[in-house]
């Protein structure tokens, strides 16, 4: 496949291959150079494809300005290079903002191959509504920054999602509860693998659920927004 000489923006699965476009394949299969957030996990992916190894290179947070720079010479000079995370998009809470609006600013070429994102997949497991969302990234880990993080939201309609470690998800939720009231949420954990897991309910319900179990995987939590349809905190009361 002959591939033109601009960016090729690559949404990977998150956890099943079956997930992956065969134009993303087709882009994997040809491409000579490939910036990635972890070379060896994008190596995985090209191996469990059976994809000849192209030229890879670390394209991680702390080094985005100096590999920006490397990629639009590449791209200047001719060559085609896809930018790859580690599941899900370049540049959605992963590294790749940088390079993606470097090339905007000054006029270069690149596109966007589609495929899976955690954010829509949680939203729409979640069984909230959907017609407006907040995709709010990490919430901060301080006390202070996370009850401020949640406080902007407190009075907006939108549908939010987050991303969070298994380690900290019952903190963020009861931070939640603390500033948003008893509202209806979901936990979504390991999306698209073996063991995917969505649990239902209010915020309260979540955290008791949760307990001290410890967590693997990735999260992505959901909770609703400023409607007393999906506020639950009078029947608490």
């Amino acid at each position: 496949m002959d591939l033109e000489a601009q960016l090729y923006v690559v949404a990977t699965p998150l956890g099943n291959l079956g997930d992956l476009s065969q134009r993303v394949r087709d882009v994997l299969s040809s491409v000579p150079c490939m910036a990635c957030e972890d070379t060896r996990r994008t190596w995985q992916l090209l191996s469990a494809l059976g994809v000849p190894r192209p030229e890879m290179f670390s394209y991680r947070q702390g080094n985005e300005e100096q590999v920006t720079r490397r990629i639009i010479g590449l791209v200047q000079a001719g060559t085609p290079v896809a930018l790859c995370s580690d599941g899900g998009y370049p540049g959605i809470s992963d590294p790749g903002y940088r390079v993606i609006r470097a090339f905007a600013v000054a006029g270069l070429p690149y596109t966007v191959l589609p495929g899976p994102c955690s954010v829509e997949l949680a939203l729409l497991l979640s069984g909230l509504p959907t017609s407006s969302y907040t995709f709010k990234g990490f919430p901060p880990r301080r006390p202070g920054a996370l009850r401020k993080f949640f406080e902007q939201e407190r009075a907006l309609p939108h549908t939010m999602v987050c991303l969070e470690s298994p380690f900290r998800v019952v903190a963020s939720l009861k931070a939640a509860l603390e500033v948003l009231g008893n509202r209806e949420a979901a936990v979504c954990l390991e999306m698209t693998k073996l063991h995917e897991r969505v649990m239902r309910g209010t915020l309260m319900d979540l955290i008791e659920q949760l307990g001290t179990r410890p967590l693997k995987g990735e999260v992505t939590f959901v909770v609703a927004g400023a409607n007393p349809k999906f506020d639950h905190s009078d029947d608490e009361e």
